[in-house]
Parts: C-alpha cells; sequence; structure tokens
C-alpha cells in the first residue's frame, strides 16, 4: 500500500511532462471560402448593401476582378468603399477571406484560385501599400 501514492504521483508527475512535452495544438485548418461566404459575406453580397456587388453579378464584379486579386482582396481586408475591414469580422484570417473573395470572383466569371503562399505574400504587400495610402491621406 506503500506504493500506491508512489505509483500516483508517478502517474501524475508523467501526465504533466507529456502535456508540456506534447507539440502545439494544430493551428484550425483555413474554411473554404464557399463557407466563409456563407457565413459572413452574403449579409451584404447577397442583397447588395451598400453597393456590395451581388454574389454572381458578372457586370458588377467584372471591373473589380480587372484590379487584380492581389489588389482587390487586400483593399477589401482593409476596408474599401462601405465594406468594413475584414468584412466586418475581425476573427477571419487573411487566408479564409481571401478564399471567399475567390470565391466570390469565380462566381462572376474570374478565374482566380485560391490563394498559395505567393498569392498571400502579394496580398500581404498590397495590404500595406493600401494602408500607406490611407495613413497619407489623413
Amino acid at each position: 500500500m506503500r506504493d500506491l501514492p508512489s505509483v500516483a504521483g508517478l502517474s501524475l508527475t508523467l501526465l504533466c511532462c507529456g502535456l508540456l512535452l506534447a507539440p502545439p495544438a494544430m493551428a484550425q485548418p483555413s474554411k473554404p471560402g464557399e463557407q466563409v461566404y456563407r457565413e459572413v459575406c452574403v449579409v451584404c453580397h447577397a442583397a447588395g448593401v451598400a453597393n456590395a456587388p451581388k454574389f454572381g453579378d458578372k457586370k458588377a464584379w467584372t471591373p473589380l476582378i480587372a484590379e487584380g486579386q492581389a489588389v482587390l482582396t487586400a483593399h477589401a481586408w482593409v476596408g474599401v468603399r462601405g465594406m468594413p475591414a475584414k468584412g466586418g469580422n475581425p476573427q477571419l484570417s487573411l487566408d479564409e477571406f481571401s478564399r471567399a473573395a475567390a470565391y466570390m470572383a469565380r462566381a462572376a466569371g474570374g478565374n482566380w484560385k485560391d490563394p498559395d503562399a505567393k498569392m498571400l505574400a502579394a496580398i500581404k504587400a498590397e495590404e500595406k501599400k493600401r494602408i500607406a495610402s490611407l495613413n497619407t491621406k489623413k
């Protein structure tokens, strides 16, 4: 019986050490663009709130798509025209937001792909330019 507390203590120690040495929790995978659209973007883009281009409206989206994926996504991410930054959802990651933008562009005839590392880097570079231009206008 004297060994029981030692075994329990050892087990607890091993459990705690295991938790401390365990790899960090995996980051949540990015949501697909369609899911982000349904959860966030649909609120404005389904009805055209504040002149948001309606989902699938080729005429409205054509000039926006022509701006280029990195530029349009970065401007929308920061906030542009009547659109709030991050589509009004501060919990979105840039990757998720970019997937939603690509999904909406494809629905309107664009050939945008979900962003890879190179595209995300281009979007981040455009984001910096956009923020700098907004700061100089103040």
